[in-house]
């Protein structure tokens, strides 16, 4: 575990757990048949997420419940908790993402992939709630799955690493 950070009290977007094919999970998301692919894989464009500094608190399964708890009313453990940044004078803020890397070590190990592309993941659906998307319905979570797959595949373009030490 990294560090324990206090997550502001602004509103709280979302927490929820997903499963994304470009980590080697699951099958494909389903797209529309009458919209072409490429319309769902295009990079995101600059004027898409939220400006400013953006807050990554690595925490354990106790702090993630509290978390949940607190400010969703569900006490159990998740992966990924999302608060939108609060303006402040002079200094951006984009949010804060509180990762679960408990949760992130069994997923990782349940389906076979680096604990590093597992956090990876979490991230990204971070950022995505920070943006806009949600998932609470299969409509939303479909086009989560693209978003994670085009995050992630971005991140992989662009070479960004994540070290791990465990």
């Amino acid at each position: 575990m990294a560090t324990t950070t206090s997550c502001p009290s602004s509103a709280i977007r979302a927490s929820c757990r997903r499963r994304c094919p470009s980590s080697g999970r699951g099958s494909s998301p389903s797209l529309p048949p009458h919209e072409p692919r490429r319309r769902h894989l295009r990079p995101p464009r600059e004027d898409q997420g939220p400006e400013g500094s953006l807050s990554i608190a690595f925490l354990g399964d106790k702090e993630t419940a509290k978390l949940h708890d607190e400010f969703l009313g569900d006490p159990t453990v998740t992966d990924v908790i999302t608060f939108v940044g609060e303006e402040h004078p002079g200094e951006a803020f984009a949010g804060e993402i509180c990762v679960n890397i408990d949760q992130a070590r069994r997923a990782a190990k349940e389906h076979g992939v680096t604990l590093a592309t597992e956090l990876r993941l979490y991230v990204a659906h971070g950022w995505l709630h920070l943006s806009g998307l949600r998932d609470g319905n299969r409509k939303e979570s479909a086009a989560m799955r693209v978003g994670e797959a085009v995050a992630v595949s971005h991140l992989d373009k662009l070479g960004a690493k994540l070290r791990v030490r465990d």
